[in-house]
């Protein structure tokens, strides 16, 4: 039988035999990315994401689950001054058919991530977080009764809520940044029994990201001319430049690729600064000097990522050549603006970083890079709390330890250790 999916680097065009690989074996730096034998986009008889079973890199649905949702709104439309303006939302919103209910496109990631590291020997992930992605982990487990591990900084404990009870998740609490829970984070996954879930290297992750464009383009019968989303690693907008390649070569939806406009938060803004100047190395002293200060005073931490897969072969810097890109910095007053006038025109509280994606948008609008009659997907990557509140009960999810990000004695690691044991 000829094989669902095969592998390859992007960088040097070689086959990866090993299909548990997040890096090239040759060496190259380079994301992998998946060559599906559905070379046309075949639609599955399932609801939410598994809809688009065909190009995700797993043989079975993990059920029940959520996914984007495409919709068009007159009066947000008539609000930007746009005809042609398609909203794509992944949160949790019942009148607008989104039922995701941890409400980020987070989501999107986690559950074939999950699905397919059963399929390929059930070891336990182990995700580093600044919250949604954590939150995210949690729901599915919690949901579906999968292990996983989660490391997030300790001020981000807040965002770890799930609707059931998670009795599944090993949580860790770090005093520090999202890059001191990186760091831990990799440490832990060579515990036996788990594994590291790879960030952007995981096409799991890129390609159930990668459903938001597909879904927008099923539903519009083309790709957009333009899309828009806030970045922090900039993971979510490689995953729609790959989707748009797959469907380019479909040849139903397309051959012109939607131009990538990505937003960053002021005065964290690293890709910004490099892409303005089309370098494709980030130089810290340069692009991010005073990290820790400029993540303190953005409204969106969760685009606060000090190592994106920018530079890598198949990262975002190749997104935004191959499509004409642009980058925007946003600042805290623009995010806040555009979060109200979401919430006062179309009724949804926006997660920060869609507010900033939004900000964006109106930006592009008064400079002309958008016009009026250009179709435009706006991805809305999380929001609906609000009514997450009302229609579900919250539970917590409760670090197991909490340490100093030097903190390398022998209790954590034998704690989980000890927990992994659970799980065979």
């Amino acid at each position: 039988m000829i094989p669902k999916y095969r592998i390859r680097c992007v960088g040097g065009n070689e086959l990866v035999t090993d299909i548990t690989r997040l890096s090239c074996p040759d060496g190259h730096d380079s994301l992998l990315r998946t060559e599906y034998r559905e070379r046309r986009l075949r639609l599955a008889p399932f609801s939410g994401m598994y809809r688009y079973l065909a190009w995700l890199p797993v043989e079975r649905p993990m059920l029940p689950a959520g996914g984007p949702v495409t919709f068009t709104h007159e009066g947000l439309s008539k609000e930007l001054g746009l005809s042609r303006l398609s909203i794509s939302f992944s949160g949790y919103f019942p009148e607008y058919g989104a039922n995701l209910v941890t409400g980020s496109f987070k989501e999107l990631e986690a559950s074939p991530t999950m699905q397919r590291l059963e399929e390929l020997g059930g070891k336990i992930p182990v995700i580093a977080s600044a919250g949604n992605t954590g939150r995210a982990f949690a729901g599915i487990s919690a949901r579906c009764k999968k292990p996983v591990v989660i490391v997030v900084p300790e001020q981000a404990l807040s965002r770890l809520w799930t609707v059931e009870p998670s009795r599944d998740v090993f949580l860790v609490a770090v005093r520090g940044d999202y890059t001191d829970a990186i760091a831990l984070s990799s440490m832990l996954a060579d515990v036996p029994g788990c594994v590291p879930e790879g960030g952007a290297k995981n096409i799991a992750r890129r390609d159930g990201m990668g459903t938001v464009m597909l879904d927008a383009a099923v539903k519009t019968d083309r790709m957009p001319d333009h899309y828009f989303q806030a970045v922090g690693s900039g993971t979510g907008a490689i995953a729609a430049w790959e989707a748009a390649l797959r469907l380019r070569a479909d040849g139903r939806y397309g051959i012109i690729l939607p131009k990538l406009h990505c937003a960053q938060n002021e005065p964290f803004t690293p890709i910004v600064s490099a892409w303005h100047v089309h370098r494709r190395t980030i130089i810290p002293d340069t692009d991010m000097p005073d990290p820790v200060n400029k993540v303190r005073n953005v409204m969106a931490d969760v685009l606060t990522n000090r190592n994106p897969p920018y530079g890598i072969a198949g990262g975002l810097f190749d997104a935004l050549k191959d499509t004409n890109g642009l980058m925007y910095s946003v600042t805290n007053a623009e995010g806040r603006s555009a979060m109200k006038m979401i919430h006062d025109v179309v009724g949804i509280d926006l997660d920060p970083a869609a507010a900033i994606a939004t900000a964006a948008l109106i930006r592009a609008i008064e400079a002309g890079t958008a016009k009026p009659s250009d179709t435009i997907l706006l991805n809305l990557t999380g929001g609906g709390y609000e009514r997450i509140r009302e229609d579900f009960t919250l539970f917590p999810v409760e670090p197991v330890l909490t340490v100093r990000p030097d903190e390398r004695g022998d209790e954590l690691f034998v704690t989980l250790r000890e927990w992994t044991k659970r799980y065979g």
